[in-house]
C-alpha cells in the first residue's frame, strides 16, 4: 500500500511518478523499497490517468452507498418468502415424521 500511497504523493505534488521518486519517498518515510515492486508499480501505471483514476475511485463508493438502501428495500421480502418456505416444510417433514410413527 506504502507503494501506492507514494506514488500518488509524488502525482499531487507534480512530479514524475517515476522508480526513482517512488523510492526517494519510500526511503523518506523510513520503508526500504523492493526494486521488483517499484518495477511492477510502475509498470502497472504507465499510460494510466491517474486523475481520472482518482475520480472514479472516489464516484464508486457514493454509487454503492446510494445502491445500498435500494437493496436492502427489496431484501426484506425475500427473507419473508424464505422463512415461510421453511415453516411449511419444517410442517410438512413434522407431519411424514408423525405418519411414520402411527402409520
Amino acid at each position: 500500500m506504502e507503494y501506492i500511497y507514494a506514488a500518488l504523493l509524488l502525482h499531487k505534488a507534480g512530479k514524475n511518478v517515476d522508480e526513482n521518486g517512488v523510492k526517494a519517498v519510500l526511503t523518506a518515510a523510513g520503508v526500504k523499497a523492493d526494486d521488483a515492486r517499484v518495477k511492477a508499480l510502475i509498470a502497472a501505471l504507465d499510460g494510466v490517468n491517474i486523475e481520472e483514476a482518482i475520480s472514479k475511485a472516489a464516484a464508486a463508493p457514493v454509487a454503492v452507498a446510494a445502491a445500498a438502501p435500494a437493496a436492502a428495500g427489496h431484501a426484506a421480502p425475500a427473507k419473508e418468502e424464505h422463512k415461510e418456505e421453511d415453516k411449511k416444510q419444517e410442517e410438512e417433514s413434522g407431519m411424514a415424521g408423525l405418519g411414520a410413527l402411527f402409520g
